[in-house]
């Protein structure tokens, strides 16, 4: 029996198919009278025609980049005062939706968004609210209070209350037009979600029954996602799956492999995805134990070496880059320190310093 654990989740779930439908009856049964959208340009010309058709929705800031910077978020703010919102719709993958969540907790104060950046000044007590809709199937931020946003080069991960959504619509007909490679790199994001929670040194008993249902789901349907994108069954699976892992990871919080992916994103420009799956199931078989191998034998697999070949077999399916010659010229020592250093380390089971970082990395060479 389990027992000295907290547990709390104050995001409500709107989930299924063409649940993005009902946006305006969402929207209503919030409270919210007038939203602005924050997403990316692919996004943006359906954002336009909501804002047409919805009176609820006041501006869109069709801009947000892949790795979210703190210039889109100081035009979101701009644009949520100037129409007098009252809340801020994040549509899209993680970027669209860390740029909603941030700005939607500085937009009624009176501070520079930079010092809200470098924790030079609180967050203030009053937000807007924010509406989470993924349109991919990995990132987990629709449930999670951490916003990953860059300023130049810097790249921070933010974590702090006020940038839990209020509510979140996950509506898998959303992913259906993702391409390959996304889907792939999403997906293994999740899958990481979900280990990373379970693994953690703060994981907790609820966080883990949902971490292993989705590494169960995502093994049977992410390389089936990756197929067929118009495979609607393994897309509302995945769909799944990945709000799992954000429920997962969401109190317990990632390790190594997120630690690992920083940077490898800033200085090797790995997609985020891909960066957590770099290191993935070299860790898996670093962080090999009794729990893990049980959560390996409840999803099905013979345990943690048949779990770390999967993973593998996933990355080459989806052409990912899985060594460090994949890079190019890698600075192995700055690589290591880095990773080192990375706060989310400490979350992980085994310690890991520089020394067996370099050893991890040098079996990837």
């Amino acid at each position: 029996m389990a027992n000295n654990f907290v547990y709390s989740q104050p995001v409500k779930i709107y989930f299924g198919e063409g649940r993005f439908d009902a946006l305006s009856e969402i929207l209503a049964e919030q409270g919210v009278k007038r939203a602005v959208i924050a997403c990316g340009r692919h996004f943006a010309p359906r954002a336009e025609k909501l804002r047409e058709e919805n009176a609820a929705i006041v501006g869109v800031f069709g801009g947000v980049e892949q790795n979210p910077q703190l210039s889109g978020i100081i035009e979101t703010v701009k644009l949520c005062r100037e129409t007098k919102a009252d809340a801020v719709i994040g549509i899209g993958g993680g970027s669209s939706l860390d740029t909603a969540k941030f700005a939607a907790a500085i937009a009624l104060g009176d501070g520079e968004a930079e010092e809200y950046y470098r924790g030079e000044r609180p967050f203030p007590d009053k937000r807007l609210a924010i509406i989470a809709v993924p349109t991919t199937a990995g990132t987990g931020s629709e449930v999670t209070q951490v916003s990953v946003v860059s300023h130049g080069t810097e790249k921070k991960t933010i974590n702090n209350p006020v940038f839990m959504p209020r509510c979140a619509i996950v509506d898998p007909l959303m992913t259906v037009g993702v391409p390959p490679r996304t889907t792939m790199n999403t997906g293994l994001d999740a899958l990481a979600h979900a280990l990373e929670g379970y693994w953690s040194r703060s994981h907790q008993p609820i966080s883990d029954l949902m971490a292993i249902e989705a590494v169960r789901i995502i093994l049977v349907n992410l390389e089936k996602a990756y197929r067929d994108g118009s495979d609607k069954e393994a897309r509302a699976s995945m769909a799944y799956a990945a709000l799992l892992g954000g429920l997962s990871f969401a109190l317990p919080k990632t390790a190594a492999s997120h630690a690992c992916s920083y940077p490898l994103s800033e200085d090797y420009h790995l997609p985020h995805g891909e960066a957590c799956a770099f290191t993935l199931d070299s860790l898996v078989r670093i962080n090999a134990d009794e729990r893990l191998d049980y959560l390996c034998h409840a999803v099905g697999l013979s345990g943690t070496d048949e779990l770390a070949d999967r993973i593998d077999a996933l990355k080459a399916l989806g052409g990912l880059r899985t060594r460090l010659s994949d890079l190019g010229e890698v600075d192995l020592d700055k690589l290591c320190r880095d990773c080192a250093a990375h706060p989310l380390m400490n979350n992980n089971p085994v310690r890991l310093d520089e020394q067996s970082l370099r050893r991890m990395f040098e079996a990837l060479q």
